[in-house]
């Protein structure tokens, strides 16, 4: 993404009314980040961040659904996980409220540990490393960005999670630096 210099911003801030608005319509029109970013921060207020929560959900549902290459199961499953995390940073873009991107990642995680244990601590070490580093960011946001009071919201899961992962894969080293419980 290109830096914005002194001398081009100072160009954009002469731009007149007219301009301006026929730039954000032509960029709306053409790029779907934009069209959400305007909807949910100028347009749509009040219902426009649950609607785009409510939508990413959907596409994360699609994403669960979909086939992905991959020798084992786990690799699989790893590539879907990233796909899911790349729809969620998408989300992020957009929508800076950490509760809903935390009931996001609270989502994808409910997959892997829907599953049998067995699956964890194979030799397909990147899934178990792909779900401590999805854990991980759960727990950072849950600690470190939200108020105390929705700790206690995410706490049990968080750290069962945290139990079985240990119990299964802690000779992975992104799995053994996660802490033991929050």
């Amino acid at each position: 993404m290109p830096r914005l210099n002194s001398e081009i911003k100072e160009q954009i801030k002469k731009l007149d009314y007219y301009d301006l608005k026929d730039i954000v319509l032509k960029l709306a029109s053409k790029e779907k980040i934009v069209y959400d970013f305007v909807i949910n921060n100028y347009l749509d207020k009040e219902s426009g961040e649950k609607e785009l929560f409510e939508i990413t959900k959907s596409d994360l549902e699609i994403i669960f659904r979909k086939r992905y290459k991959g020798f084992s199961e786990q690799l699989q499953l790893a590539n879907m996980l990233r796909a899911c995390i790349k729809r969620i940073n998408e989300f992020t873009k957009i929508s800076k409220n950490k509760v809903l991107e935390a009931d996001l990642l609270l989502h994808i995680l409910e997959i892997p540990f829907s599953l049998t244990t067995n699956m964890f601590g194979t030799c397909f070490t990147q899934y178990d490393t792909k779900v401590a580093m999805i854990l991980n960011r759960l727990i950072n946001i849950v600690t470190k960005k939200l108020h105390e009071d929705y700790k206690i919201e995410y706490e049990d899961k968080i750290n069962d999670y945290l139990q079985i992962l240990h119990r299964t894969s802690s000779h992975i080293d992104t799995v053994y630096n996660l802490p033991k419980a929050i």
